[in-house]
């Protein structure tokens, strides 16, 4: 095995931000190339794995408790600013619960990416406890955009999308399967993909199988040609608690045009310029099930591999730093 390569910690300018050692899994496998670690500050206790994307230095962390929280993923931030000094620019990078609506078929396994949409910069956080006081959402805060080079790369992407087929199914099918151990993580769950009406509840309070709610209260949707994943570009809402409630998901919908709901977003963008990428892994409900997140993972990670791909290295080195001293 060739020894790694050393860089010094100027010379990372992408962060790749993640709370989950799933989300941290895919998103090392999409490094070119892997760099040899590099000591942190004595109050950093985030996980780090540094790498090459193409010309892009990127120092990927995950929170050491994988807490999936808003203040957990503040931290993280706090923490990678006080090591790595020289980032421009970051990738929030993990998963979400969908919200299928009229207007957006988002199903498992699809991706949203935070984009602009009318007054919204792309993110909009909820108060959470605002709409089990009055049935509405407040917002807690008005979340800045994402940087011009990465939207200059998202409509790059998206112009190509319309035309060819995604890169990121390539690099998703890197992920593959391990040899002894049968599918992969990252592999598609097998089985349908059931979105219940939103007046049904789970039935089984000890187990995450639906295998005991009714089908008949599933919503009728139609096949697909494919089972690959459908990108969806639009407002991630990032709300203060889990949402498990499908009532609260559709109001999310309604009200803020949101395709995607989760719990980090907020966090992060409040100390570094980014985007949201979420891979869907379930429908903000009470039928959650965990085996959607290996999936939901590695296709965000490999759609946030192409984004990269398509980000000007020469306007990421002329970015000025996002370090405060």
């Amino acid at each position: 095995m060739a020894p790694r390569i050393r860089h010094t910690h100027d010379e990372y300018t992408v962060a790749w931000i993640c709370v989950k050692p799933v989300e941290m899994a895919a998103a090392r496998c999409m490094l070119d190339q892997i760099h040899e670690n590099l000591p942190v500050q004595p109050n950093d206790s985030n996980s780090y794995i540094l790498g090459r994307i193409r010309e892009h230095n990127v120092v990927i962390a995950c929170s050491p408790r994988g807490k999936d929280t808003a203040i957990e993923a503040s931290s993280v931030v706090v923490r990678l600013l006080s090591s790595f000094r020289s980032v421009r620019f970051g990738l929030m990078v993990g998963t979400g619960g969908g919200i299928p609506s009229g207007g957006a078929d988002v199903r498992l396994g699809d991706i949203v990416v935070s984009r602009p949409t009318g007054t919204y910069g792309g993110v909009v956080q909820c108060d959470y406890g605002a709409v089990l006081s009055n049935g509405h959402f407040g917002r807690k805060g008005v979340i800045a955009p994402p940087p011009q080079i990465l939207l200059t790369a998202l409509s790059k992407l998206q112009a190509h999308q319309i035309i060819h087929t995604g890169e990121f199914l390539n690099f998703y099918s890197e992920l593959g399967w391990t040899v002894d151990e049968g599918p992969s993580v990252f592999a598609r769950p097998s089985g349908d993909d059931r979105l219940y009406h939103s007046d049904y509840r789970h039935l089984d309070t000890r187990s995450q199988s639906c295998a005991k709610c009714d089908k008949s209260k599933t919503v009728f949707r139609a096949s697909r040609d494919q089972d690959t994943p459908v990108v969806h570009y639009g407002i991630v809402a990032s709300s203060d608690h889990v949402v498990e409630s499908s009532e609260i998901r559709d109001k999310l919908g309604r009200e803020l045009g949101a395709y995607c709901v989760e719990t980090k977003a907020a966090g992060v963008m409040d100390n570094l310029p980014c985007i949201v990428i979420c891979g869907i892994c379930d429908y903000a409900d009470s039928h959650k099930d965990d085996k959607w997140q290996g999936y939901a993972s590695g296709v965000a990670a490999a759609y946030a591999k192409e984004l990269l791909i398509n980000t000007s290295v020469v306007q990421a080195d002329q970015r000025a730093s996002i370090f405060r001293t």
